[in-house]
Formats: C-alpha cells, structure tokens, sequence
C-alpha cells in the first residue's frame, strides 16, 4: 500500500521507519543488526526511512541499502542554527548515505516557538540546497501547535513531522485536539503529514493498538514514523497501518513491553545539561545527580544528546 504524502509528490508507505531508537542515544544497535532491520522493513514494503542529524544512524541506513534495488525515500534533519552548520549537516548526510539527493530535509524544530523566525536563514539554505539539486523537499518537525497551524501557510514547507498522541504527552503547548486540527489544517493546504510519537515515547506500548489505530485515522495523517527495535514490531505494525488488525497473540506480547530511560548514576558529574534541553520538565538534578521525574519523560532522547558524558540512554 502507498499513499500520497500531500501534494509533495512523494508516495510512500503508510508505515515509516523511525531509525532513532537504533542509535546511541537509545538502543546502540550495531550498524549491521541495525541495517538488517532496517532492510527487513524495507523488503516488506517500507519506502520512507526517517533520520536526524543528531540520531547517528547514517551507516546502518547505508548498510541497508547496498543492493537493495527497490524504492526507498530518505528524510533526515537538521537542528543547525545557522545556514552555514545546516549545509555542513545536509552535506555530511549526502556523504555518509552515500546518495546524491536527500527526499526530504526538515528544520528539526521540535522545541522552536517560532522557527521561521529563529531559523530564517537555516531554511534560506535549505532551499538553495534544493535548487542545487541536493534536496527535493523541505520540511519541518515540530511538538507546538502553533508552529504546525503557522507551517499550514508557509508555502516554502512542504511536509511536516509533527508530535501527535492521543493522551497528547509532549505537546507543548496545547491538547491532542488541537493538535489534530492544526494537522488537518495543513493537509488541507497540500502539505504531508507523517507524525511522530503517537505511543508517546513508548509511554503508551501497552495500549499501542489503540494508540496507533487514533493516529492514523486522523484527517490528514497521512503516515506514521515508528522506532522499531524487532521484525515482529516491523510486521505487525505494517498490517495495522494497511488497515488489518494482525494477530491478537503477538500484539500482546508488543503491548508488554517497557521502555525507560537509564542513567548511568556513578558517572553523572550532575552539570544539568539535560534538565536545560528537556522541555517536558522530566529532567532535574537533585543531590548532585540527574533524576527523572516520574511521569513527564516522552522518552525522546535529547537529554542523551545534551549529555557531555554520554551517560544517559533510553533502553
């Protein structure tokens, strides 16, 4: 099954493979373990795979394209905050693929307010990069209603990647519902959607086909990027998102599952770089040491890569 991401011009599979969780800031797959899921999901009808920058996943992406010969998409990110770093990022990404065009390259905007304003010039470059032949969409990922309601009239984006759950976890600034109507909003512009975190950051594994099963019956989610660690997770969540219900025994397995964020206490210095990236408040440094605060972390990561000492993970 394909769909069209908007009026981008791209079609692809309903189901898009998140490769955060395979990096070093939450599972540290191997590259090659990493690529054979990666070409798994591909062989079984993944086109779209999702990457960042900040991830570290372009060499197990790389692996896993070596001889493929089917269809496949690539949509990265940058968090640059000037045009020069945001080439050096889409260039690095070229390089390290090893492909001559990026599908799509998004503004990674997910704690920006207003990121055409703050990132005026990364998206200036952007499009020279797309008129240079190196990119052929431009995109923004975002966690802000406002910012997606804002997207909805730009005409220089033409894909968005937002946060969208049904308990509405890491949105900053407003509900699942309005979240919603933002989104339905842009699609109605033309814009593709493919949202993210719709189990919240592995908060909501154990009501996942509930979860998922809300997000993509949205108006205007038109895919869902997924983080997947299993070909069982890859299988069953590719039947669902083509609308099949998939086998009640293995999903209660997946539903089982657990996902939380380690720190690594004995090497923790307790500077508090990650409590000052967390926008969810989960992060906080109490008698020298980075604590979580129980029921605010979406699992997203970023305090890991705030991290000088590289000692925090979600696993």
């Amino acid at each position: 099954m394909k769909i069209e991401l908007g009026l981008s011009g791209l079609r692809c599979s309903p189901l898009v493979f998140g490769t955060l969780p395979l990096g070093p800031l939450q599972a540290n797959l191997s590259v090659s373990a990493g690529a054979r899921l990666i070409r798994f999901a591909l062989e079984h009808g993944v086109s779209l795979i999702d990457t960042a920058e900040l991830y570290g996943t372009y060499g197990h992406i790389r692996e896993a394209l070596e001889g493929f010969g089917g269809e496949f998409y690539l949509a990265t990110k940058t968090h640059a905050s000037t045009a020069a770093l945001a080439r050096e990022h889409v260039e690095k990404a070229l390089r390290e693929l090893g492909v001559e065009r990026l599908d799509i390259v998004h503004v990674h905007g997910a704690r920006l307010q207003d990121p055409f304003r703050e990132r005026e010039e990364v998206f200036e470059v952007l499009h020279r990069m797309k008129a240079e032949g190196k990119i052929s969409l431009v995109g923004l990922s975002s966690h802000y209603v406002s910012v997606i309601r804002d997207a909805a009239l730009r005409p220089e984006v033409q894909v968005l990647h937002p946060l969208v759950n049904r308990v509405g976890r890491g949105i900053l600034d407003g509900t699942a519902e309005q979240m919603a109507e933002a989104i339905a909003l842009a699609a109605s512009r033309g814009k593709g959607i493919y949202a993210m975190k719709a189990l919240a950051g592995g908060n909501l594994i154990g009501s996942a086909r509930q979860s998922l099963r809300w997000v993509r019956d949205l108006p205007g989610v038109h895919a869902l990027a997924l983080g997947m660690l299993s070909e069982e997770e890859v299988c069953a969540n590719l039947e669902l998102l083509n609308g099949g219900s998939g086998s009640d025994a293995l999903w209660e397995k997946l539903e089982q599952g657990q996902r939380r964020l380690q720190i690594m206490e004995p090497f923790c210095k307790g500077c508090g770089a990650c409590a000052k990236v967390c926008t969810e408040g989960a992060m906080v440094v109490r008698q020298g040491l980075a604590r979580v605060v129980s029921g605010r972390c979406v699992l997203c990561g970023y305090c890991a890569a705030a991290c000088p000492e590289f000692i925090i993970r979600v696993v």
